[in-house]
């Protein structure tokens, strides 16, 4: 490949990359504001270090999160688990089971948490109560298909559930939501796929027991459309996708998020990204447990405007 090509190449990732920072800083706030966004937030700490732009990657133990259709491509069984340290001591957590149903479907479940303890609880008066908590929790099971060799569907259908304390009582909201993915696999690596989050997800709350007149109050979560590709540069693994945020039949923001991932001796991982109004960098490593390559443990670090530093571990194995 001569030098002309190999420069051009990387003339237009470092135009995509400008452009995919200026998107993410000047929107993450606005998609933050919008009811759960502890389920944009990222999983794996590989994804959160390359910009979360995962729609057309199979994230090892995480797959059904970015994209259920790609459940298929699975070899064999995986589980992963993710743990957030946030700033304002804030914990995201994820867990997730998939595996491969021959010969061309899949299944996964999946348990996202996110939450906030020790919260110094006051009264009117300003005296001392108790300890409170607010927490946000989301089951999901994911189903994927395999249309053709090449083609794959799949859906998340998800259980949600939402705390706050509130006086003396906490106030629950829940409520049901899907992801709908479709996934093109290339032989060559440069997959493409399209993936809608949060289809008709929401949250029900009923206040009776804090108003004397409460009623049901719905809350509608955001749905983003995404499509996103990948393709491989000599050691370097790239990831891209880009969208749209709707809510009520708007269009409330635009997403655009990319990542790198440079390989060495098939083991070791270097990572960088932006996405989501977060720049994020990481290392990961695998090795042989039980089976070639069944382990792998990654690491990210990110800084978001407001939100601060936060730090992401992540331990996945195949079986």
């Amino acid at each position: 490949m001569d030098k002309t090509y190999c420069g051009e190449i990387m003339r237009r990732i470092y135009i995509i990359t400008i452009i995919s920072m200026l998107i993410s800083f000047s929107s993450a706030q606005k998609r933050g504001s919008f009811a759960g966004g502890f389920l944009r937030m990222g999983t794996s700490a590989r994804a959160v270090a390359m910009g979360s732009a995962f729609t057309a990657e199979i994230d090892k133990g995480f797959a059904a999160y970015h994209n259920p259709a790609s459940l298929v491509h699975l070899k064999n069984s995986q589980a992963g688990f993710s743990n957030h340290f946030l700033m304002l001591d804030r914990q995201l957590m994820t867990i997730n089971i998939s595996m491969p149903l021959p010969p061309s479907a899949a299944i996964g479940v999946s348990w996202i948490g996110a939450g906030v303890d020790n919260i110094d609880g006051r009264n009117t008066a300003g005296e001392h109560t108790k300890s409170l908590s607010t927490s946000e929790n989301a089951y999901m099971v994911s189903f994927a298909q395999s249309m053709l060799p090449w083609l794959s569907v799949g859906l998340n259908v998800k259980v949600l559930r939402h705390q706050l304390p509130v006086n003396t009582m906490d106030l629950t909201g829940k409520g049901v939501g899907m992801d709908f993915g479709i996934f093109i696999k290339s032989k060559t690596g440069a997959n493409l796929a399209l993936m809608i989050q949060d289809l008709n997800s929401r949250y029900q709350w009923k206040t009776d027991k804090i108003f004397e007149r409460g009623k049901v109050y719905i809350e509608q979560f955001p749905t983003l459309y995404r499509v996103g590709s990948t393709f491989d540069y000599s050691d370097v693994y790239f990831t891209a996708d880009a969208g749209v945020v709707m809510n009520g039949g708007e269009v409330i923001d635009f997403s655009a998020r990319f990542g790198a991932e440079y390989i060495y001796m098939d083991h070791y991982y270097l990572r960088g990204g932006f996405g989501n109004g977060r720049v994020g960098v990481g290392l990961g490593l695998d090795w042989s447990l039980f089976e070639d390559q069944d382990s792998r443990l990654d690491y990210a670090f990110t800084l978001e405007g407001a939100a601060g530093i936060s730090h992401v571990f992540t331990y996945a194995f195949s079986f």
